[in-house]
């Protein structure tokens, strides 16, 4: 510990490998609350949310979120970045952990929700030229989908005829409608529904 200009200052932290000293937890608290009053925000508002509405939502000066941001794009992406962090975590929870008869169609169902939700930071990236694959965002999923469909046509929940580029097909396209139809909480039920219907064994026949 030691002291500027009569104000104690706690040390530094340890550098990392390449020299650069990790955030405080202060600097990351604030990042998370930036990240999150910014997607509520985009969801909310879509391109319209400025980046001085995120600094107020978040409770911190706008400087504050141009220091972690420097452009609007910066946030956008990194909001992105971070549903892509948080759906890869959960769809490995169920496939560890999840019941073999519905984590697939829970996933399913989370994807459908996510995609409709971030309708507002799609439509701000490709305002500003940044084009979300979807496809490509989906097919990272590839190995989770897979390890989900054989679960699930081991519990007799899914028909052992369906192959996993079906499901990542079925996937996308749903996300996809969801995302630029701006489904809204009914439709994404019946529609997955429907494609639930598909995927389950016929009524009164074995799955195997």
């Amino acid at each position: 510990m030691s002291t500027k200009g009569g104000t104690l200052m706690a040390p530094a932290g340890p550098a990392g490998p390449d020299g650069a000293r990790p955030p405080r937890a202060d600097a990351r608290r604030n990042r998370a609350r930036i990240l999150a009053a910014a997607e509520e925000l985009f969801e909310e508002r879509g391109a319209a949310a400025s980046t001085e509405e995120v600094a107020r939502r978040a409770g911190v000066a706008a400087g504050t979120v141009f220091r972690h941001f420097p452009t609007k794009d910066a946030l956008l992406g990194a909001i992105m970045k971070e549903l892509m962090r948080r759906l890869a975590a959960e769809v490995d929870e169920l496939v560890e952990r999840g019941d073999p008869a519905t984590a697939l169609f829970a996933f399913f169902t989370r994807m459908a929700e996510q995609a409709a939700a971030k309708r507002g930071v799609v439509e701000s990236l490709a305002a500003a030229g940044v084009d979300i694959q979807l496809t490509r965002s989906v097919d990272a999923f590839g190995a989770s989908v897979a390890a989900l469909l054989d679960r699930a046509q081991r519990a007799g929940a899914v028909r052992p005829q369906v192959r996993p580029d079906e499901v990542t097909a079925l996937l996308t396209g749903v996300c996809q409608g969801a995302l630029h139809g701006g489904w809204d909480a009914d439709l994404r039920a019946r529609t997955l529904e429907l494609v639930f219907a598909g995927l389950r064994p016929a009524a009164g026949r074995p799955a195997r």
